[in-house]
This record gives C-alpha cells, structure tokens and sequence, in this order.
C-alpha cells in the first residue's frame, strides 16, 4: 500500500510512523521545511493524570505504552516516565487531590496523595510551602522540540519513506490522490490529512462544516534551572481545567476559592516540564475566540513566575523564550479527535485539543485499523 500523509506534525509523523511500521510505503508532505506548529511549541508532556476516564484514559495509557516503546528504540526522542505532581498548598486544594484518588480508575492513572516530605523526597527542587500534591506515576516526557526530527530520520532509514518539505497540498484531484503547490501530483491507495490548526483553504474546501476550532496559548521557556526537576509539575488550577478531577470536592473548591484575576481572565494553569537541557517549558493561556490576537501579552508570565518561584521556593531562571501558538480542538470537546472522510480515499484527522502529543500515536494505530492498512 502507497500512503500519502499531509501535515508533519506529531499526528501526521505517527500516521506516517504506524503505515511504515506495517510495512507499507509513505510519502509525507509538509508546507514548511519542518513542523512548525503545536506538536514543536508544547510541554512534550505524555499527560495522563487529567485525561477523562474511558475511552480518552484507555487511548492515553496505550499512546504511553507506544511512546516508551518508541522511545526505547529512538534514545534520542527523549522518552522519560518522569511522572508528574500537581502541587496543592490549602486545605480545599488537597480535598480535590484527595477525591481524585478515590476515582475507580485512581490506580490505572498512578495516582496517589502525598505529604510535603514525601514530594520533596521525589523532587527535591520543590522546596516551597504546600501542603502536597497528587503523584501520577504514568505522565511522561519526550522532547517537542525535536521529536518530529528523529522520527522523520529513522522513518528514512526504512527506505519506504519520502519526506517533501516546503509544499502545501492545494486540491483533491480524484481518488487517494492530491497536488501541492509545486503543480506535482501524488496519487496513492491512501490520503490522510493531519493538518493540525491549519482549518482553511484546503481543509475548509473539502468540508466546509468542520466541527473543529482553533486555541490560542501562550507558553515561555528559561534558563537552565541550575538542578533536576525529576518530575512534571501542575498547580491546583489544572483541577478545573481536566475532566478527571470532577468531584463535590473540586465544586466546593470553585466557590471557596476563585482563581488570580489573571489566570481567569486568560484561563490560566501551570504546567512545568524540564527539558534535556536544564531548561524549563512552562505554561499555559487558553484563548477561544477567534480572531486571535497577534500579539503576547505580559500579564501571564508574570503570574506563571510568581507560581513557580512559590513552588520552587526560589526565583524563576531567566525567561529566554516567550511564544504563542494554536492547536486544533474538537467543538464537542469529549471526543479525542475528529476523523472523517472528506472524498473517496482521503480522509482528515485533526481535533485532539491539547492531547496531540500525548494522544497521537494511539490515534494514529486507530486509524491505521479502521482504514485497514
């Protein structure tokens, strides 16, 4: 079988990854020289505490397991079951914590309370007051920076895979079969269209009705931080932002205690992972309402900066990066992603919202099933 991916993000890369795997051949197009989008300008978090319970948790435990695999072949994706804490600092906080572990699905997660001696034991960076956190042994990391990269060079050590950077796939032009911008024609047995936050043009073309939009946030990166942070790191915002945490206690939590003016206004939690180099990523905005704006704003990074140091018990490393970006996000947000088929032989997946890069090589194993390869 011939398979022709667009979009060389990470769900495009595994679509590309699981039909090389099954020994088929792949041509992969891509508009830039390299992905540019949301699969590069995220935490690299594998993130499986917040994830809703059935069929989200069971497609975030299998990407996990096809990750680590991945990873144990690919040393340089950076692969770390890490694990992660989110960090509660009040009485209020620590009962939603507390709830999540009573879930039915606690132990598939690796969730467990701990006290302050027992986090600082498995993170010694974190010497700030709290009064805990809620341990997840399951989250993971890979590098987003360059993951796409070294999955696109052990793809061309197969010999059944040609990447084509810098062409945008402009049209159908019958069945399994488009042309990009170069007026080049590829014709296979297959189509798939992982476009990620790129909704127009092409995309709107084929199904104007999409239920599909975009989010906007903004992230930073730092300095080297100076020690290891040996695990991911999430404040108690992330509680009202994922599914998992529903509970009395979380509703309890919401009257009792309003987020910053900041974090409200721009939806805000911390998530805080450490790169290979030291470095932190750190986030996150959520904006929804298109048209975006073009700018970054101020206000956030100093709340982020304030949360951390607090966590950290001492000062953020300098911020060396600021950036903003899009990922796509189905309307009907339950749903993990949004596959169709928009001709004969071309089908679209876009949509995870957020969980791309813990999702998408799940996702993309489900396709390759459902498409039969």
């Amino acid at each position: 079988m011939r398979v022709i991916v667009v979009g060389a993000g990470v769900l495009g890369t595994m679509h590309a990854w699981q039909a090389v795997q099954r020994g088929h051949a792949v041509v992969h197009i891509e508009r830039e020289a390299e992905a540019r989008g949301a699969s590069v300008r995220n935490f690299g978090q594998i993130w499986i505490s917040g994830r809703a319970g059935g069929e989200e948790l069971a497609t975030a435990l299998r990407a996990r397991e096809l990750w680590e695999g991945i990873g144990a072949d690919l040393p340089e994706l950076g692969f770390r079951a890490i694990g992660s804490l989110t960090v509660v600092r009040n009485e209020a906080e620590r009962a939603v914590a507390e709830a999540a572990t009573r879930r039915p699905d606690a132990a598939a997660r690796g969730w467990e309370l701990l006290g302050p001696a027992e986090v600082r034991e498995r993170n010694p960076a974190l010497r700030g007051d709290h009064l805990g956190a809620l341990w997840c042994e399951r989250d993971a990391a890979v590098e987003p920076r360059t993951a796409q990269r070294v999955l696109k060079d052990a793809l061309l050590t197969s010999g059944r895979y040609t990447f084509l950077g810098g062409r945008e796939v402009r049209e159908v032009v019958g069945a399994s079969a488009v042309r990009d911008d170069h007026g080049e024609v590829h014709r296979g047995d297959v189509v798939v269209l992982c476009t990620g936050a790129w909704l127009g043009g092409l995309v709107r073309e084929l199904i104007p009705d999409l239920p599909v939009r975009r989010v906007r946030l903004q992230m930073m990166q730092t300095d080297p931080l100076g020690e290891a942070l040996t695990t991911s790191v999430a404040d108690a915002d992330s509680f009202r932002y994922y599914p998992a945490y529903a509970s009395d206690a979380l509703n309890a939590l919401a009257v009792a205690q309003a987020q910053p003016p900041t974090a409200a206004e721009h939806r805000m939690q911390l998530l805080m992972v450490q790169r290979t180099d030291g470095s932190l990523t750190i986030g996150d905005t959520h904006e929804y309402e298109a048209p975006f704006a073009f700018d970054v704003v101020e206000e956030p990074y100093e709340h982020l900066a304030t949360v951390v140091a607090a966590i950290l018990g001492r000062p953020l490393p300098r911020i060396r990066h600021r950036w903003a970006g899009a990922y796509a996000q189905c309307t009907d947000a339950s749903r993990i992603v949004h596959r169709q088929q928009a001709r004969d032989g071309v089908w679209l997946v876009t949509g995870p919202g957020g969980r791309g890069m813990t999702c998408a090589p799940a996702i993309a194993e489900t396709t390759a099933h459902e498409l039969g390869w």
